[in-house]
């Protein structure tokens, strides 16, 4: 019987890496290993299937449409084996082993102080590799195995995923003091859309809020400038307009030493979902069950 030849798990891993970062350097760099090694992984494997799946020029790394398509079944492969050690990790000890979680940059700095500490006690064994990622990167990396769960503000879509809420998180608005009527809640109509200032595009929270508010013009209007929370409540604190806030940001204190008052925002649906989420059909949903729970009794 003739001897079958297959790709290994390490030149799928070259190809993988390639197509994400557009270069030979970069890519050998994010695989620890020399340029030359990563090359030459490539080459075999073409050689091996016999077909071109990369164009290569001085300027431009280019897939060819069949090397796309083997990329992304590369991808599943390469997660498929990376879930075989999840299948053990699974029938260990709860909560024990390596685990990388993406967590968005409007939660991580206010929720992540306060359930940390209890994780580090009561799961000594668990080693968490935190990474701080709008949702679309988070779910990017999630969906390509890079990253084994993420926390995330609901709704959003992220593909194929299982999620356990943990809590809601109210809305509130935030302006100078003394430019609005001291009101227990602010309703949507009163806010100036030519002074609401929002994060970026890529960042959810703009997307709830807006929603939230239900007003289109909004969309149109405000100015969506901000690259952090932190940020947008300095330039609201120096008069340049409103925003949007989460109650978990105004509870950890993001507006002390400011001039900034919040009130919540009097609107259906001004909440977001805080949820922890994770592959279908993961191995290890047992312990992203756990980890969802003893973050919501943290919170």
């Amino acid at each position: 019987m003739a001897a079958t030849y297959l790709p290994t798990l390490k030149q799928l891993q070259y190809l993988v890496a390639l197509n994400d970062a557009g270069h030979f350097g970069r890519a050998a760099e994010a695989c620890f290993v020399t340029q030359s090694t990563l090359s030459a992984g490539i080459r075999e494997l073409e050689t091996l299937i016999g077909v071109v799946l990369v164009e290569r020029t001085r300027r431009v790394v280019r897939f060819t449409p069949l090397g796309e398509r083997i990329v992304d079944k590369a991808r599943r492969v390469l997660r498929e084996a990376d879930e075989l050690g999840d299948l053990a990790r699974a029938a260990g000890r709860p909560l024990s082993g390596e685990m990388r979680m993406s967590v968005i940059p409007t939660i991580a700095p206010f929720l992540l102080p306060r359930i940390l500490p209890r994780l580090r006690r009561e799961y000594p064994e668990l080693k968490l590799f935190l990474r701080e990622e709008t949702s679309g990167q988070a779910c990017e990396q999630l969906n390509h195995g890079r990253t084994d769960c993420v926390l995330l503000a609901l709704p959003f879509a992220c593909g194929e995923v299982e999620a356990a809420p943990l809590f809601e998180d109210r809305l509130f608005v935030a302006f100078p003091e003394g430019e609005m009527d001291p009101t227990p809640t602010i309703r949507p109509a009163d806010i100036d859309a030519n002074r609401l200032l929002m994060l970026e595009d890529g960042h959810c929270l703009k997307d709830h809020a807006l929603a939230a508010c239900n007003r289109p013009e909004l969309r149109a209007e405000a100015t969506m400038l901000g690259t952090s929370l932190h940020t947008m409540v300095q330039m609201v604190d120096n008069g340049l307009g409103v925003t949007m806030l989460p109650q978990m940001a105004v509870d950890a204190g993001i507006l002390d030493h400011t001039r900034v008052t919040a009130r919540p925002l009097d609107a259906e649906n001004a909440s977001r979902h805080i949820a922890l989420v994770w592959r279908k059909a993961s191995p290890r949903e047992r312990d992203f069950r756990l980890l969802a729970k003893v973050l919501a009794d943290a919170a």
